[in-house]
């Protein structure tokens, strides 16, 4: 279940780097993503952070160094969940989300997803 956590949210990485790239190319118009990527993004992201949720329910045994990380891992993605959230209604209010926040998400995920590599693959 870990591994397929991990699989997941790398997709879901691969496709929020698209999106940023997608953001980048037009400006940050409200409209510069296409939906259907922007929630399979988000649902990809959700169903990984579900998938992880679960499987810290009986962790693997880690090393002492390590044994943290995976709740580490979840905070920061929840936390990525949570902004992504607010970009999702930003977005149906028809109102342009700042630059920052799409910065702090992207933080959040991509240091929770390193964390989380850390903890499976050392």
């Amino acid at each position: 279940m870990l591994h397929a956590a991990f699989a997941t949210l790398g997709i879901a990485v691969l496709l929020g780097a698209a999106l940023f790239v997608l953001h980048l190319r037009n400006g940050g118009a409200a409209d510069a993503a296409p939906w259907r990527l922007a929630a399979l993004h988000g649902l990809l992201g959700i169903g990984g952070l579900a998938c992880l949720v679960l499987a810290l329910r009986h962790p693997p045994p880690v090393d002492q160094g390590t044994a943290g990380f995976g709740a580490i891992s979840v905070a920061l993605l929840a936390g990525a969940a949570l902004l992504g959230g607010v970009i999702l209604a930003l977005r149906a209010a028809k109102k342009r989300p700042a630059g920052a926040l799409f910065g702090i998400h992207a933080t959040l995920a991509i240091s929770g997803f390193v964390i989380l590599a850390a903890y499976i693959l050392v």
